[in-house]
């Protein structure tokens, strides 16, 4: 009974430190988690709760009403780049955004 106690609280702490470490994983940049979790299989997935853990590690902390971070994209329309905060300055701009495939 002891030995089989003993045996749990390790897998449990076990578990623990890999969760840990792949959510330390997560708030990395994009690209650097997407290629550590697509190293897992999909049955690790779901016993390490990567969307779980994904979803807290990239949630951010902009709240409704919060002023959008600045940044800044290729032109689709014209050579160089678009800033938003120089849109901003020039007309009101909304940001929608999603899959329009």
């Amino acid at each position: 009974m002891k030995l089989a106690l003993t045996l749990l609280i390790l897998l449990g702490a076990l578990w623990i430190i890999f969760v840990a470490g792949l959510y330390l994983a997560m708030l990395q940049p994009p690209e650097k988690s997407r290629r550590i979790v697509a190293k897992l299989s999909t049955r690790a997935r779901k016993f390490l709760a990567v969307k779980p853990l994904w979803l807290l590690a990239r949630k951010g902390s902009l709240a409704i009403g919060d002023t959008a971070p600045d940044f800044e994209l290729p032109a689709l329309e014209r050579d160089g780049t678009v800033r938003l905060s120089e849109e901003y300055r020039a007309k009101p701009v909304v940001l929608a955004f999603g899959s329009y495939t």
